[in-house]
């Protein structure tokens, strides 16, 4: 039960933060470029909670079933990653480099691997597969390490 309550306080919190900076929301932006960063940098820590959790499940041997919100909720980030990173959406205080917008091809492509990943961990969480699911979790730690190495600054962990 605490697995799903983690699981489900942060995906309420992910929602809430990319709907409060989404094209045409209700907030009023005082800064739109400063929201989409806080947003994204939310959704990533957010993103570091459930892969804690997965990662925790994994190491006690949970059944995966009991981790298939957390790995869906991871999954739907992943594929959401490319709108969070807008033309012009970069500043100081955002751990992305330049090479987000001048290599996007490149980018979108690892953040596609990202998204294949976690959306084969759902669905053998889904299907209760325990050694799948273990390894599939370090394909996805494997896709996210390898965005980060080319699109975020060293000291942004």
């Amino acid at each position: 039960m605490r697995t799903s309550t983690l699981a489900l306080g942060a995906a309420t919190a992910l929602f809430l933060t990319l709907a409060a900076t989404a094209p045409g929301s209700r907030a009023v932006a005082a800064d739109p470029t400063a929201d989409v960063i806080a947003g994204r940098q939310a959704a990533f820590r957010l993103s570091g909670a459930l892969s804690g959790q997965i990662k925790a499940g994994v190491d006690r041997g949970d059944d995966p079933k009991t981790l298939a919100f957390a790995a869906r909720a991871l999954a739907g980030w992943a594929k959401a990653i490319p709108g969070m990173f807008p033309a012009g959406s970069s500043a100081a205080n955002s751990g992305a480099l330049p090479s987000v917008w001048s290599d996007r091809a490149g980018f979108e492509a690892k953040a596609a691997a990202y998204a294949a990943a976690a959306t084969k961990l759902a669905d053998l969480a889904k299907a209760g597969d325990k050694p799948g699911f273990a390894a599939q979790f370090a394909v996805v730690g494997g896709t996210c390490k390898a965005c980060h190495d080319a699109y975020r600054k060293p000291d942004q962990h």
